[in-house]
């Protein structure tokens, strides 16, 4: 042992949000779960930066004022197709099992800003869930749903994630990744469905 591997932590949690890395991304539909989880680090004062051992950018706080759990913020750099290999990584590396995973990510199947939770279940032709399941061996982690909608007449949902928001929905943009930043604290200081019971309803 180096004693670089930080000992597991009871109150510890891996909050993943997908996308792609680059500028020509930042603003894609596909992105929603990086702007989220860079909400969530402005909230507990943290700066991403490069970790050592996984494809990914972190920041690491605690939630809330010394006594809130401590969070692992992620953004892999893998591109989203790849970013089960950097999310096992660090839950090697941080000793976390999947039920203390939560992954951000967008959603096609629910109208735009609708937002979802749930732990387990199907991929939904969601090229980052579908590597998460393959590189963590199982399903059974937290799953935070930021919807986009369906592409328009017969446009490619392939180009459809790629693409920017519109400028009618940049207008609530901000608004939408706050309350889906408000859902992921939710999750983890009241438990699951006390959380699904505040947002679903929303």
């Amino acid at each position: 042992m180096t004693g670089r591997i930080p000992p597991a932590r009871d109150d510890q949690w891996l909050i993943v949000g997908l996308g792609n890395p680059g500028r020509q991304y930042a603003g894609n539909r596909h992105n929603v779960g990086f702007m989220v989880a860079d909400v969530l680090a402005g909230r507990i004062g943290a700066r991403f930066s490069r970790h050592k051992r996984a494809s990914a950018e972190v920041a690491e706080g605690r939630l809330g004022y010394g006594g809130g759990p401590r969070l692992v913020l992620a953004k892999p750099t893998t591109y989203m197709n790849l970013s089960g290999q950097a999310v096992a990584g660090l839950a090697r590396f941080y000793k976390l099992p999947a039920e203390r995973i939560i992954a951000i990510h967008d959603d096609l199947d629910l109208p735009y800003g609708t937002l979802r939770a749930k732990r387990g279940g199907g991929e939904g032709g969601h090229n980052g869930l579908r590597s998460m399941t393959s590189s963590l061996s199982t399903k059974d982690y937290y799953r935070v749903r930021f919807g986009i909608g369906r592409p328009p007449g017969r446009r490619d949902p392939a180009d459809w994630v790629l693409s920017d928001f519109s400028a009618a929905e940049r207008k609530d943009l901000d608004y939408l990744v706050d309350r889906t930043a408000d859902f992921v604290e939710a999750i983890l200081t009241d438990g699951l469905e006390p959380a699904q019971n505040r947002f679903h309803a929303g």
